[in-house]
């Protein structure tokens, strides 16, 4: 690709008054099939129970083929970290890496735009993220 080089700071300076939270992404593919993947899924799972309630997960879930019917064991997660290095040693710890079958990129990610609507109902105590 061809043209100026953008540098983090520009994209910053151009975004000012926007959110700026820096995230992590981390893009998870097997590495051997989805026989390992399943064997892995249920540690896999805790520990990212672990992330959320430890409030370090902002995010994850299952990429779907493109016909959106079949999970081919790629997932996303978004992590809070302090550094690139931190968001590398947070998704190494996960059951499904150290296992061996999920390899995984890890990305940062700056979030400036969106919005999240939550709608709570007293009555039954239900909960929607809309």
């Amino acid at each position: 690709m061809s043209g100026p080089v953008i540098k983090k700071q520009d994209i910053l300076d151009a975004c000012k008054g926007m959110l700026q939270k820096q995230l992590y992404m981390v893009h998870t593919f097997p590495t051997n099939g989805m026989g390992p993947v399943m064997e892995n899924i249920e540690p896999h799972l805790k520990f990212q129970i672990e992330l959320e309630e430890k409030g370090i997960m902002f995010g994850a879930g299952p990429f779907w083929d493109d016909n959106e019917e079949i999970w081919e064991g790629e997932g996303m997660v978004i992590i809070r970290a302090g550094s690139l290095a931190e968001a590398k040693e947070i998704a190494a710890s996960d059951p499904m890496h150290s296992s061996g079958a999920r390899d995984f990129k890890v990305r940062p990610w700056l979030m400036n735009e969106g919005t999240v609507t939550v709608k709570i109902r007293y009555s039954d105590g239900s909960r929607e993220v809309v």
